[in-house]
C-alpha cells in the first residue's frame, strides 16, 4: 500500500489528539500504579501470607512475566484484528482481577492474579501506543508518545504516595487495600476511552479505504478526507496477509536489527528500574536505611526523579534527537551504577546519591521504549514490533526482579548492581550501532527499512505507512 498520509503527519493537534493522549496514557499510568505498588504493599503481605524469598521473587516477577506473554501474543493479535476492538477489553480485565485481590486467601492466588494483570496491562502497550502513534502529527510525535513515559512514572510515584498515606493513616500495610485501589483507577481509564475509534492507518492496511476514509473525515473533517487516495490499495494481498508474513518482515533487510535494538533499548530502561522499585525497601534496608516509613519515603523520591528526568527528555527528543537522548544517558546510568558496584560498604549518602542520579539521567531511554518501537516498523507489524520488545523487555525485568531478594541475599548488593551496570553498557553498545535517527520524519519515513543512522532514506526506499 502506498496511500500517504499527509493529512495526519502534518494536522495540527486537536482536541481529539488531546483525549486520545490521555486516555492511551492511562494504559501506562496504570501499569506504573499497579505494577509499583507490589513492592509498597510486600511488607503487608509478608506479614500476612509469610513466605521464603523465592516466592516474594515470585510475587514480584509475576505481572511481568504475564505482560511478557500479554505483549507478544495480543500485538501480534492488534494488527490482526485492530487496535480497537482490544482498546477497552484488556481494561475490563485489568479492573476486575485488581478487585479480585481484595478477597484472596492464599500466596498463589495472589501470584496468579497478578499474572493475569501483567496479560492486560502487556496487552495495553502495543494498543494503545500504536493507535497514539498513527493518529499524531509528526512534529509532535516524540513529545506525545514519549509522554507515556512520563505517564508510567507518574503512575509508579502515585502508587509510593498512595502507600505512604495509607501506611501513615492507619499505622499498618493494608495490602488487599492497596491492591483493589487499581480497580478504580482502570474504571476511569475505561470510561475516558469511549469514543475513540480505529486507527485508519491499520482499517487501509487491511484494505478497508472506506472505513479508512470515513474516521479521517470524522477526526480531521470532509476537506482532509478528500485528500487521502486509497486507489492503489491491493485488497486482496492485504487481506491474505498472515502472522509468519509479519514475523517475516520483521527479521528482514534492516528490520531485524532494530527488533534487537528496540528489544535491548527497552530491556535495559526497565530491568533495573523494575528491580528497584519493586524492591526498593529491601535494597534500601541492606545499605543501611531502615525504620519507620524511610524505605517508602525513598522509593517515593526515586519515583518522583524518575518522573522529573522526562520532563526535559520529552523537549530533547524531538531537538536534540532520538539517537543522542539514548546514547548519552546510557552512559551515564552506567557510571552510576558501576560506582554502586565497585564501593562496596559505600555510605547511605552515596548510595541514595548514585540512585538519584541514576533516575535523573535516565529520562531519555524512558521515553525511547515507547517511541522507537512505533516509530521503526510500519503499520502492518506496529503492534506486534511493540509487543516483542516488551515481551523481550519484561523478560529480564521479571528475571531480574525475581533474582533481586536472592542475589542480594547470596551475592551481595554490589554483585546485582555489575550486573546492572555491564547490561546498560550492552545497551549503549547496541544502540550506537543501530539507533536510526527518525526526529522530524513522517511515521512512513520513519518505518522506512532503508533508513541509515543519520536519519538519511535513499530515494528508492520504497513508501511505507
Amino acid at each position: 500500500m502506498a496511500a500517504s498520509f499527509d493529512v495526519i503527519d502534518d494536522a495540527p493537534v486537536t482536541r481529539f489528539h488531546r483525549k486520545l493522549l490521555i486516555a492511551c496514557c492511562g494504559g501506562p499510568f496504570l501499569d506504573g500504579y499497579i505494577l509499583t505498588l507490589i513492592g509498597v504493599a510486600m511488607i503487608g503481605i509478608k506479614s500476612e501470607m509469610p513466605a521464603t524469598s523465592t516466592q516474594l521473587g515470585m510475587l514480584g516477577a509475576a505481572s511481568l512475566i504475564g505482560l511478557f506473554f500479554g505483549a507478544t501474543l495480543f500485538g501480534a493479535l492488534t494488527d490482526k484484528i485492530g487496535r480497537e476492538k482490544m482498546y477497552l477489553l484488556n481494561l475490563v480485565i485489568i479492573a476486575s482481577a485488581c478487585g479480585v485481590t481484595a478477597v484472596v486467601a492464599e500466596l498463589w492466588q495472589l501470584i496468579l492474579l497478578r499474572f493475569i494483570i501483567g496479560l492486560a496491562i502487556g496487552a495495553d502497550y502495543p494498543i494503545a501506543t500504536s493507535l497514539l502513534a498513527e493518529f499524531t502529527p509528526k512534529k509532535r510525535r516524540g513529545f506525545m508518545i514519549g509522554a507515556s513515559s512520563l505517564a508510567w512514572s507518574l503512575g509508579a510515584m502515585a502508587a509510593f504516595l498512595f502507600g505512604y498515606v495509607v501506611v501513615s493513616i492507619t499505622g499498618e500495610h493494608p495490602w488487599r487495600l492497596m491492591l483493589a485501589s487499581g480497580a478504580v483507577l482502570g474504571v476511569l481509564i475505561l470510561l475516558m476511552r469511549r469514543g475513540i475509534p480505529e486507527s485508519p492507518r491499520w482499517l487501509a492496511s487491511k484494505g478497508r479505504a472506506e472505513e479508512a476514509k470515513a474516521v479521517i473525515e470524522q477526526v480531521y473533517g470532509h476537506e482532509a478526507a478528500q485528500q487521502v487516495d486509497f486507489s492503489d490499495i491491493d485488497n486482496d494481498v492485504q487481506k491474505k496477509r498472515r502472522f509468519r508474513d509479519d514475523l517475516s518482515l520483521l527479521v528482514a533487510n534492516g528490520y531485524w536489527k532494530r527488533t534487537v535494538m528496540c528489544g535491548v533499548l527497552y530491556l535495559a530502561a526497565v530491568t533495573p528500574l523494575y528491580a528497584i522499585l519493586t524492591f526498593g525497601g529491601v535494597i534500601l534496608a541492606a545499605t543501611g536505611l531502615q525504620g519507620g516509613n524511610l524505605d517508602l519515603l525513598g522509593e517515593l523520591l526515586f519515583a518522583a526523579i524518575w518522573a522529573v528526568s522526562v520532563l526535559p527528555a520529552l523537549k530533547w527528543v524531538e531537538t536534540w534527537g532520538r539517537r543522542p537522548m539514548a546514547l548519552v544517558p546510557f552512559a551515564l546510568m552506567a557510571a552510576a551504577l558501576t560506582g554502586l558496584a565497585l564501593w562496596a560498604g559505600a555510605p547511605t549518602w552515596f548510595v541514595i546519591g548514585a540512585f538519584l542520579f541514576y533516575a535523573l539521567t535516565s529520562g531519555g531511554p524512558q521515553v525511547l521504549q515507547w517511541l522507537y518501537p512505533n516509530e521503526l516498523f510500519p503499520t502492518e507489524i506496529r503492534a506486534t514490533a511493540v509487543g516483542i520488545a516488551v515481551g523481550v523487555s519484561r523478560i529480564g525485568a521479571a528475571t531480574g526482579t525475581f533474582l533481586v531478594p536472592v542475589g542480594i541475599e547470596a551475592l551481595g548488593i554490589n554483585i546485582v548492581m555489575g550486573f546492572a551496570a555491564g547490561l546498560t553498557i550492552f545497551a549503549f553498545i547496541v544502540c550506537y550501532a543501530w539507533a536510526p535517527e527518525t526526529t522530524g520524519r513522517s511515521l512512513g519515513e520513519a518505518a522506512s527499512d532503508s533508513m541509515n543512522t543519520d536519519g538519511r532514506t535513499p530515494d528508492s526506499a520504497p513508501p511505507l505507512h
